[in-house]
């Protein structure tokens, strides 16, 4: 199965509400700014890689967080979800990089 399969239709609503904003302020050629092999891609591609780690050692690693095993697996989960999407992020921008 497609991951596209899975989004939610109010995460696209939201997303496309998203798209529409950019295009009204920054015209509608924004996203060449930002695709991927783009700076503005690999902007996120650090971004991602920053928060995955700043979760991991800022959230998941704090003393109240290790105290409840409920807080720790959701924070688990967060981290594995931004790792997932540094490796997306990256396979895509590189690919178009080079």
């Amino acid at each position: 199965m497609n991951t596209l399969d899975l989004i939610p239709e109010e995460v696209e609503k939201e997303r496309l509400q998203e798209v529409a904003e950019l295009a009204a302020d920054a015209g509608p050629d924004w996203i060449n700014n930002y695709k991927p092999g783009s700076f503005g891609c690999h902007e996120l591609l650090d971004r991602t890689s920053m928060f995955a780690d700043m979760l991991d050692q800022q959230i998941q690693r704090h003393p109240s967080c290790v105290a409840n095993p409920e807080w720790f697996f959701l924070a688990e989960q967060a981290a594995a979800a931004l790792r997932e999407l540094y490796q997306q992020i990256g396979a895509e921008h590189l690919e178009k990089e080079s």
